[in-house]
């Protein structure tokens, strides 16, 4: 579930540096160094994952930009990126709703934590869900291509057929249950 990517600024402005907190085995703040510099490095780092649904309980993926460093052009989750130099987590989340999106969450709750390890790109993830909301997203073209909502049979349609096409932290909240609750 590598979801890591290269940003030019902590706003839409891309003037500014992207800087983000180097942290130890247990996720505790060691320094602070530009994104980049991270990555090059494989250092631990922590990013957020956020799922967004319409009213009719469908999923809103966004299309990557081609700009994009990692993935570029590819159907990731709802919004993602980086937790900022100290940020909380749940306000990465919803500032990145609003870059990516244009979306102000009614709530927003944490699903599940992960912890950093090759797969994830060194990175302490966390995932949050807005639920079903009556908003409107309107993508950043400098972030994001297009989006869509997706229901839970096309999404399955989608990774069963076109895979590729999907980054890989759509494939994995996607194996391991995260979005759409099934009823047995």
């Amino acid at each position: 579930m590598r979801k890591t990517e290269k940003k030019t600024g902590n706003s839409p402005d891309a003037g500014t540096m992207h800087l983000v907190e180097v942290v130890d085995a247990l996720g505790r703040p060691l320094l602070v160094m530009p994104a980049e510099s991270v990555h090059r490095q494989g250092l631990n780092h922590k990013i957020i994952l956020v799922l967004l649904y319409d009213l009719q309980g469908r999923l809103y993926l966004q299309k990557r930009a081609a700009s994009k460093t990692v993935y570029p052009g590819r159907w990731d989750l709802s919004a993602t990126g980086h937790v900022q130099a100290g940020e909380a987590a749940m306000d990465a989340a919803v500032r990145e709703l609003r870059e990516e999106l244009g979306v102000e969450p009614v709530s927003i709750k944490e699903l599940c934590r992960v912890a950093a390890c090759a797969e994830t790109g060194h990175a302490f993830t966390t995932l949050f869900t807005t639920g079903r909301i009556s908003a409107v997203p309107s993508p950043n073209p400098a972030e994001v291509a297009e989006g869509m909502f997706i229901s839970a049979d096309d999404l399955d349609a989608t990774v069963n057929h076109f895979g590729e096409m999907l980054t890989p932290a759509v494939h994995w909240a996607y194996t391991n249950g995260f979005l759409f609750r099934r009823s047995a």
